[in-house]
């Protein structure tokens, strides 16, 4: 991928395109309404689609706006289904061979094949290295506060900018970002919002590896982590971060920041971390054994088969997979 984007609008503008965009936002949900329908006239509604990015007449549409209360209360804003084929389109053939190859290598979150998991393994990993190497050393934890809320769009768009000189993409960007009238704050549940977040956080990486040195970092999403042979460095470091973070993107860290010893180990990416061990976290235990409970409950009712509460469970056993629990999986998960 060249330096910056340039006349690559209309190249990757075709039916197939569009097409396969729609085939991976319905991955897993064709079951919804919403997608039923669509399916039902899927080549009359990309053809439409495809004259209305064409003549630049496409309008983002509104949200459905609703909360999820786990992990925690969140407001997420729902995109009707037409929208999130050309939010798939827009990230897939532009953003992400554009911008994911500029990331650090420890950059985690929304990133094929580096996800969660990775993430906390590579903060073990480099647990043991360190108490090798250093033997003592201290962990700064950092947490952004609010963070999607908190985004500026205009500071956004211009780091896209410096990469996308193409003024249809940036036609489509601008009508994506600012197709609810506010300065500050993306759509949590927009597939475009996770790698806009992405790209404008990769500013902190960046500063944090190439100005500041920092070896040993990394993040996931919102939450980062750096390790840091002495508590003066690390204190050194965290103003720097402090600000940067305020004058180069208006972000704040929130008060679950805190430097603290190795030895204590962390919290991270929904595990217990030390240099040998990597184990649940108790609050991921209580909605495991929570929705467990539940779910022996429905079978025991006649309201699901043993062999839907697993799948229904699928995702949860990857979770645990990870951590040094013995027996827990067999005796946690045990359905009949």
């Amino acid at each position: 991928m060249p330096k910056t984007i340039r006349n690559k609008y209309y190249d990757n503008l075709t039916y197939e395109k569009l097409l396969e965009a729609h085939k991976k936002s319905r991955k897993g949900k064709g079951y919804r309404k919403e997608i039923i329908l669509f399916n039902l006239k899927q080549e009359e509604y990309i053809m439409w689609l495809l004259e209305k990015l064409e003549t630049k007449t496409y309008k983002h549409g509104g949200y459905t706006v609703f909360y999820v209360t786990e992990p925690k209360l969140r407001k997420i804003e729902k995109s009707r289904y037409i929208d999130r084929i050309v939010h798939r389109w827009l990230v897939d053939n532009f953003l992400k061979p554009a911008f994911v190859p500029q990331f650090i290598n420890t950059s985690f979150a929304c990133i094929e094949n580096k996800g969660m998991h990775k993430s906390a393994l590579y903060v073990k990993n480099t647990m043991k290295h360190l108490n090798n190497k250093w033997n003592e050393y201290y962990i700064l934890k950092m947490d952004i506060a609010k963070y999607f809320d908190n985004i500026n769009k205009n500071m956004l768009l211009k780091i896209l900018q410096r990469k996308i000189k193409d003024k249809d993409l940036l036609w489509l960007i601008k009508e994506i970002l600012y197709s609810q009238k506010r300065e500050k704050g993306l759509e949590i549940g927009n597939y475009t919002s996770q790698m806009f977040a992405n790209i404008y956080l990769n500013e902190i990486d960046q500063y944090i590896k190439h100005k500041l040195h920092v070896k040993y970092y990394c993040r996931y999403l919102d939450d980062s982590i750096l390790f840091t042979k002495t508590k003066k460095e690390a204190k050194d470091i965290l103003n720097k971060i402090r600000e940067y973070l305020q004058k180069e993107l208006e972000l704040e860290l929130n008060k679950k920041t805190q430097i603290f010893k190795s030895k204590q180990g962390v919290n991270f990416c929904g595990y217990k971390i030390n240099a040998y061990r990597m184990k649940l976290r108790d609050k991921g235990k209580r909605r495991l054994k929570k929705k467990v409970k539940y779910l022996e409950k429905q079978v025991y009712l006649g309201n699901m088969t043993s062999k839907e509460a697993r799948i229904y469970l699928a995702g949860h056993m990857g979770y645990i997979k990870y951590a040094d629990t013995y027996n827990l999986e067999n005796r946690l998960f045990y359905i009949e």
